[in-house]
């Protein structure tokens, strides 16, 4: 320290070079410096002592060891304690010491006061005392045991605005009329009956009006006579608004991290924008998104240009109802180059204006209405930001305060600037997910059948919900496929995952299906080369690809009429409930079978028989939903669904569906698919045994004959005769016994002949000479549709015709009505 005059500074208690006696002593204990104040102290000169052991001095040489141990060896870089010390004229000298090692592996510096030949007064102490109270940075005020104020130094008077003559004897509450000040004082009354200091944080406005409001930690320390007993207490103040500000910065981007975002909702991350900033960061906020944000077309990058079509997609104020936002909710609106929406997105960054602002009043110019609400509300800080993710525009934050008194600042824009960058994140996430799922709508809903047959043996309803606005779509589908022989397919199916790449694989499944079906293959036979296709679609996918393996479940179920039987198969799916005319309902107990896709595993089919009238229900996993409740209680609200139809069988699926969705949406697609099962009586169906013996062709066709006579369809008789003569002679000529011979009379006639021969009939061309070769193209000639399907032992060829208009048909016209 620079040494003063001993008339100034020693006059009045200053100190100078010598009042520190001051030694250093290397990390083996040697001495190697010392200073006169160390002289001072101990009476040794530095030539005596300098270079010798520094435990020489102490008064005790042997605690010399314990005093290399706690100081010269420690691992401590500070170390402190009092030390009996050896003075010159050999008296023992007690000395505070204070020691610091000044490098990892270096010396010692070993500091004490010195004595000084002058003792300042007491009345020096005492002026210190005062003066450090009076002339202190930290705003101090001192109340009685009635906390009443008795004192308070001159930056307290600055920090409230109020002389000391002004507030004594008032108590905090009183001086402050603020509801903070009672918390204050509640801290005051606890620290006068405890006796233990208290800290409390508050923020107030502790000027005038005019003064900005600031954040202060108050500390309330008791004041004690010497007889232990609390008089008073002193409260000293601490401006901790930076802090407080930058803390407040820090939750309410913690706010905005949780609370923006929630949904896929492009309005509702918008909503959330708005909801975080009011209040904590403006008195208004409205969020404006480009009017093209929902559409298909590719967002501009990087700054627009005016004027500018804006939607509003949310809006949040002070006030109940927004009565500041003069745009309701969803309209659209242009904004001119002046206005603080336009202006910024021009220019590509965050913008200030105060209400004064010229373009604000060119604004107001232009907008009247505008003009009236800023005044009306007293809007005197206006701040705009761009709301922008990867580098493309999405629309403008705008900010505005009227109730906080203090105007914008940058720090306010670095901090809306942040959040508003989350929210975009979101808000770019929400479009992009809408415009994937729209198109993955689109491909499911042009894949799925826009109307379904309804073919004579069933009567069908279906009902498709695509998951809530979140999920995405999915990969359910269904479909009603007519049969030969007046049969009918029905199946229901599950893609594994959501989006496009679902999408796409069902369209690929339900092609598969009904060109397996148009095979005739059974159910079971149909599920495995369903399954070897998913295999080879995985395989194509590739192990790389983000959506995963691909997975489906599946069933798959044939219904014949006539024989009332229905053979089903499935893969992963769940099973089907059957609701019987007399209100019973059952699931039938399908062989599970692996989910589509596993590969190497054999799929089981079941047969059954179907009553008249009978509902089956063929429904994906998303009818149960993935809510509170386990398998078991689904079933049980399918089936009382099932067992309380609603008049008709649409009405039936609407019934289901209320049953067990909910209101607020679904979690995954729902398919579902009713079919009432008719029947076709023996009345409809004629059957004969044909020997192999070509005399029995001339005899089929008579027996035929007599048959459509008896049925009402002699006009069909010529053209059935024609097609069962050679379907027959193909059989006797070529097939194995036996043979049988069936006409299936209903909304079309059916011709059906079987033997036991595997062997598929082939149509060829036959040549000018040739005798024969052209049976099956007279039958494709003669019929609507033919075909053959293998059987348990052999093959059926059939072939349908088309019955002339009023002719009667074999079952009733089956209308669903939905």
């Amino acid at each position: 320290m620079k040494r003063h005059d001993s008339g100034s500074a020693r006059e009045w208690g200053g100190f100078d070079e010598t009042d520190t006696a001051r030694a250093t002593v290397s990390d083996d204990g040697t001495l190697t410096s010392w200073n006169e104040g160390a002289r001072r102290l101990l009476g040794h000169p530095s030539p005596d002592v300098v270079g010798r052991p520094a435990a020489e001095l102490l008064a005790d040489p042997g605690r010399a060891t314990d005093a290399e141990v706690r100081v010269a060896r420690t691992r401590l870089t500070r170390w402190h304690g009092t030390v009996a010390l050896r003075h010159r004229d050999g008296r023992e000298v007690p000395v505070p010491l204070l020691a610091h090692r000044r490098r990892p592996e270096g010396d010692w510096l070993l500091v004490t006061a010195a004595p000084r030949a002058e003792q300042p007064p007491e009345s020096w102490n005492d002026a210190l005392t005062r003066w450090a109270y009076a002339q202190s940075p930290c705003p101090m005020a001192i109340y009685d045991a009635d906390m009443r104020l008795r004192k308070v130094n001159a930056e307290m008077a600055r920090v409230t605005g109020l002389a000391e003559a002004e507030i004594r004897g008032l108590r905090l509450s009183e001086i402050k009329g603020k509801l903070q000040s009672e918390q204050l004082e509640a801290a005051m009354r606890e620290v006068l009956a405890t006796g233990e200091p208290r800290e409390v944080e508050t923020y107030l406005r502790t000027g005038g009006d005019e003064a900005k409001e600031q954040a202060w930690s108050a500390r309330f320390a008791p004041l004690r006579a010497r007889d232990g007993r609390v008089y008073a207490v002193c409260m000293a103040a601490h401006d901790i608004t930076d802090q407080y500000l930058a803390r407040q910065r820090l939750l309410l981007l913690s706010a905005a991290s949780e609370r923006i975002g929630s949904t896929l909702d492009i309005d509702h991350t918008a909503q959330e924008l708005a909801d975080v900033c009011v209040p904590r960061l403006a008195d208004y906020t409205s969020i404006d998104l480009l009017d093209r944000l929902t559409q298909e077309e590719e967002l501009p990058s990087g700054p627009l240009t005016d004027p500018v079509v804006l939607r509003r997609a949310a809006r949040q104020s002070l006030y109940e109802g927004c009565p500041e936002s003069v745009v309701p909710v969803g309209r659209v609106d242009t904004y001119p180059k002046a206005s603080p929406m336009a202006e910024c997105l021009v220019a590509g960054r965050p913008i200030i204006h105060a209400s004064t602002d010229p373009s604000i009043a060119e604004w107001g110019a232009v907008k009247p209405e505008r003009a009236r609400t800023i005044r009306r509300f007293g809007v005197h800080s206006i701040m705009s930001v761009p709301i922008r993710a990867r580098g493309t525009t999405l629309g403008v934050a705008v900010f505005a305060r009227h109730r906080t008194p203090e105007a914008f600042t940058q720090d306010d824009v670095v901090l809306a600037e942040e959040i508003t960058t989350r929210a975009a994140v979101c808000v770019d996430n929400a479009r992009r997910f809408t415009r994937e799922r729209n198109t993955a709508l689109a491909l499911q809903r042009s894949l799925l059948p826009r109307t379904l047959p309804q073919p004579p043996a069933v009567e069908v309803a279906s009902r498709y919900l695509p998951a809530g606005p979140y999920a995405g779509a999915g990969g359910d589908w269904f479909d009603v496929i007519p049969l030969s022989g007046a049969r009918v397919a029905l199946v229901v199916g599950d893609v594994v995952g959501h989006g496009i790449q679902a999408s796409a694989t069902m369209g690929r499944l339900r092609t598969a299906v009904r060109t397996l079906a148009d095979v005739d293959l059974p159910p079971d036979e149909l599920l495995t080369h369903l399954d070897d296709l998913v295999i080879h679609l995985a395989a194509e996918t590739g192990a790389e690809e983000a959506t995963g393996d691909v997975g489906a479940t599946c069933l798959y179920a044939v219904y014949d009429p006539v024989s009332h039987r229905c053979s089903l198969a499935a893969a992963g799916h769940p099973a089907p409930a059957l609701a019987r005319p007399d209100g019973s309902v059952e699931f039938l107990p399908v062989p599970p079978g692996p989910p589509l896709g596993v590969g190497g595993l054999p799929f089981e089919a079941m047969e059954t028989e179907l009553p008249e009238d009978a509902v089956l229900a063929l429904y994906t996993n998303g009818l149960m939903g993935e809510w509170e409740r386990d398998v078991d209680e689904g079933r049980l609200l399918l089936a009382d669904a099932l067992a309380h139809p609603c008049g008709s069988l649409g009405g039936t699926c609407d019934a289901v569906l209320r049953t067990l969705l909910p209101g607020e949406g679904v979690l995954d697609d729902v398919a579902l698919l009713l079919a009432r099962i008719r029947t076709l009586d023996a009345a409809h169906v004629a059957t004969w045994d044909v020997p192999a013996d070509p005399a029995w062709v001339a005899r089929s066709r008579r027996n035929v004959t007599e048959r459509l006579t008896e049925w009402g369809l002699d006009e069909a008789v010529f053209t059935t005769e024609l097609v069962v003569s050679e379907l027959v002679t193909n059989a006797i000529r070529h097939a194995v016994p036996p043979i049988q011979l069936r006409l299936i009379h209903d909304h079309s006639l059916i011709c059906e002949v079987t033997d036991s021969s595997s062997t598929a009939p082939h149509m060829r061309r036959a040549r000018t000479f040739d005798e024969g070769g052209r049976g099956l193209l007279l039958v494709a000639r003669l019929s609507q549709r033919w075909g053959s399907r293998q059987t348990a032992d052999g093959k059926t060829i059939w072939s349908e015709q088309t019955l002339p208009v009023g002719l009667p048909g074999g079952l009733p016209d089956l209308v669903s009505v939905d």
